[in-house]
């Protein structure tokens, strides 16, 4: 008998009617800033995961406790997408294996199906024109638009009703374009189903962690959840955190002959 996907959730989580929001792998680690972003700012416990034999035998320790790769969140905001008040978090910092994205996929939407879900919201990134090298390159989505001096956003919905939502919040659609891993399964397989799915992909830099474009993205999902109203600045602080230890990192290897405890304390990409 070949293994089998399970979606391990708290049976004290009543997901009826909730917003799922999608966060994996993404250029710039968009998608993992957001997750950790939300599960600070609206308090969402941590209710699950997703087992499968075929995953890597390995665990996320958060605080002294161990997380499974592929975990799940809970909480109660409210959000602007019809009568939802709950908001699911799938997130994960583990690339799945192609071989893997259909069967999770399916188990996915088949929980959805039975806890009766409202929609979902797929957190991705795009690199941003002229710039390449990030860790899942092969598996970064590749899209044709139009560079402007602003961090771009661009929109893909699995129906029509999410295309229009996607035009409501004032993010213009994808029109061309390849994607690939997980939130590409999700949306195909959302559309088939005809599932109320939506895709907000950000412009980003895929050389390092692009808090940046996070707090870009977070502007939009402010819409969907009005009444919380997420401050993005703390993200817009680590930004120039980041830059500005990027730059002393740049500065210092161009000084090979200084000693590595001269740099910045604490120095480090993100965290």
């Amino acid at each position: 008998m070949p293994p089998r996907t399970l979606v391990k959730i708290s049976p004290n989580v009543d997901a009826e009617g909730a917003l799922v929001v999608s966060c994996f792998p993404s250029v710039g680690m968009v998608s993992s800033i957001v997750a950790h972003f939300l599960i600070d700012k609206l308090e969402l416990e941590f209710v699950g995961g997703i087992r499968d034999a075929r995953l890597p035998s390995l665990c996320l320790v958060q605080d002294g406790a161990p997380l499974p790769p592929i975990r799940v969140y809970a909480g109660s905001p409210e959000c602007s997408m019809g009568d939802c008040d709950k908001l699911i978090l799938l997130m994960s910092e583990l690339q799945v294996p192609d071989n893997l994205t259909f069967d999770i996929v399916e188990a996915m939407f088949e929980w959805s199906k039975t806890s009766k879900v409202a929609a979902g919201v797929l957190i991705d990134a795009f690199a941003r024109k002229g710039l390449s090298g990030g860790p899942n390159s092969e598996t970064e989505p590749m899209v044709e638009y139009d560079d402007t001096e602003n961090i771009d956003v661009l929109g893909v919905g699995a129906t029509e009703h999410m295309r229009e939502v996607i035009e409501k919040m004032g993010i213009p659609l994808l029109e061309s374009g390849v994607m690939k891993g997980m939130s590409a399964a999700m949306l195909a397989e959302g559309r088939r189903r005809g599932l109320d799915l939506l895709a907000i992909l950000v412009e980003a830099d895929p050389r390092f962690p692009d808090a940046r474009a996070a707090a870009k993205l977070i502007e939009h999902l402010n819409v969907l959840l009005p009444s919380i109203e997420l401050d993005n600045e703390p993200l817009l602080e680590e930004a120039e955190r980041l830059e500005s230890q990027l730059k002393a990192m740049m500065e210092h290897q161009l000084m090979p002959s200084e000693s590595p405890k001269e740099l910045p304390p604490n120095s480090m990409l993100y965290g």
